[in-house]
């Protein structure tokens, strides 16, 4: 059966693609992308449904398995989000409150921590001070990715905060130094907390000995390899070590809204901020012309949400040079994919994928990738 059909079976009957031929299906396109290890897994009805990994997880051939220990790269932005959301909920933070409401001292007078970012470079822009967890977690700050992105090096605000979409790394570290230089918790710990109660077992986002007995190495888009990094510090932006067994545990809590009250639920996956540009990256690029903006692209908090063919939806990437990532859920059904890969090729891949379990969704790969699904 080709990918094509799989696809509209899966659609038509809500139905899983038997194991054989998701096999064929993963198979191809790892053979088609020169990808060396993917791991997937699908959530139906809220509840994890299916997951398996697929090819090796070093240079020396050793099997991924759904145990591996993969990069959970900026997924961990939208654990981030939920964590907030989280805090919402109990009443410690409040996501139109701005951080200079939150913090004991002005943000440029901290000292620079390796853990977060060097803020002293904002004491001559005032608009920091406007600055939420809202627009931190719709990516509207006005902060480059990362203020080391900068041609000088130094963090600068590049437009009135929340006037537009402009993915930024250094926003969310921004949130995770105000929870923890204003309200004196360690997102560290909140977020271990969670994982714990979700059972999610291997899963940190802080580097922890027992991940080294089955650790993913990675790929580049040359084919070099990069061993598996130790990250030392929390870093909300991205350094969440997991498996695929235990991120398929993490978005079927989510999308089911388990851990947050219905309103946070809802404020997760709301359209809060129209997204106007042709690609996410560079951060900076101009607008598009209204008439050429896609309709339903917009920020959520701490994903991206749309409207596509089945309804309303949203999802999240993670990547850096060796990391290909995605979550992808629809609304209706409370149906979900999420592959993690230890391959970057393996991104060209995701479309087709994701098609194949969840039918057409509407998500926006030329916005989030540059280039858009095959016609099969």
């Amino acid at each position: 059966m080709s990918l094509a059909s799989l696809a509209l079976y899966a659609l038509l009957s809500s139905a899983i693609p038997a194991p054989a031929d998701i096999d064929s299906a993963v198979h191809k396109a790892m053979a088609d992308t020169g990808a060396k290890g993917l791991a997937i897994a699908v959530i139906d009805n809220g509840k994890v449904a299916y997951t398996q990994a697929y090819g090796i997880r070093n240079t020396n051939n050793d099997p991924l398995t759904p145990d591996t220990i993969m990069y959970g790269a900026s997924l961990t932005k939208t654990v981030m989000a939920y964590t907030a959301l989280q805090l919402v909920d109990q009443g410690k933070l409040n996501l139109d409150t701005p951080i200079a409401d939150v913090l004991p001292k002005p943000l440029p007078d901290y000292p620079e921590e390796p853990k977060y970012a060097d803020y002293a470079p904002l004491k001559t822009d005032p608009r920091w001070r406007n600055i939420t967890p809202r627009i931190i977690l719709t990516h509207s700050t006005g902060f480059a990715n990362f203020g080391f992105l900068e041609p000088d090096g130094k963090l600068r605000i590049h437009f009135d905060p929340g006037a537009r979409y402009a993915y930024s790394g250094d926003g969310i570290i921004l949130l995770q130094f105000a929870i923890e230089k204003g309200l004196n918790l360690d997102v560290g710990q909140l977020t271990q907390t969670q994982f714990d109660r979700l059972g999610m077992a291997r899963t940190s986002l802080i580097w922890r000995p027992d991940f080294a007995g089955n650790l993913a190495d990675g790929w580049g888009e040359e084919g070099q390899t990069e061993p598996h990094d130790e990250r030392s510090k929390v870093r909300a932006a991205g350094s969440m070590d997991t498996t695929i067994t235990d991120i398929a545990k993490f978005t079927a809590a989510l999308v089911r809204g388990d851990g947050l009250t219905a309103n946070s639920r809802a404020e997760l996956s709301k359209p809060q901020l129209h997204i106007t540009t042709r690609s996410q990256f560079n951060s900076f690029q101009p607008e598009l012309p209204p008439e050429q903006q896609r309709k339903d692209l917009y920020a959520g908090l701490g994903v991206v949400v749309f409207d596509g063919p089945q309804g309303p939806g949203f999802y999240k990437g993670g990547h850096n040079d060796t990391t290909g990532n995605t979550m992808v859920c629809i609304e209706k059904g409370q149906r979900c994919v999420v592959i993690l890969a230890n391959d970057v090729r393996a991104e060209k891949a995701f479309p087709d994928l994701i098609k194949l379990f969840l039918g057409d969704t509407g998500v926006p790969y030329d916005w989030e990738y540059g280039f858009t699904p095959s016609a099969e």
